[in-house]
């Protein structure tokens, strides 16, 4: 069995990602360098609490600020939707202790997530700055 990268080296190989596939000479090319991306979303999945611990963190993180809406998208919106019931209220804690982690929040649709697990999760995102919506 695999182990998950630490939260420190997954945060770190994800931002290296993010980085890269924000850059517009990037676009739709791949790197097989780069597994932060293949990494969080296996870790989403197969280890939801480390992926917990690896979504705080990286919301944390100053460089990850331009890439939170891929963070909501991304890691956030799945674990929600794969892991939902497991983890809503440390979700529901979070946002109400940070405002960063309210403001990533933002960014999540609800695609797999129930409509109970949506519905907690629309009473504390903060939407300011998503969508046209004014900060």
């Amino acid at each position: 069995m695999q182990a998950p990268l630490p939260v420190d080296r997954l945060v770190e190989e994800w931002l290296l990602w993010a980085t890269w596939q924000r850059d517009p000479q990037n676009h739709g090319r791949h790197n097989d360098d780069l597994i932060g991306f293949d990494e969080f979303d296996w870790v989403v999945r197969k280890h939801p609490e480390h992926a917990w611990q690896s979504i705080v963190a990286t919301v944390s993180d100053p460089r990850a600020e331009p890439f939170l809406g891929v963070l909501a998208a991304g890691p956030m919106e799945d674990l929600l939707g794969y892991h939902g019931p497991s983890f809503i209220e440390r979700v529901e804690v979070e946002a109400r202790r940070n405002p960063q982690f309210a403001w990533m929040l933002g960014g999540v649709w609800q695609c797999q997530m129930s409509d109970e697990i949506w519905a907690r999760v629309q009473k504390v995102w903060d939407r300011r700055g998503w969508d046209g919506i004014p900060k």
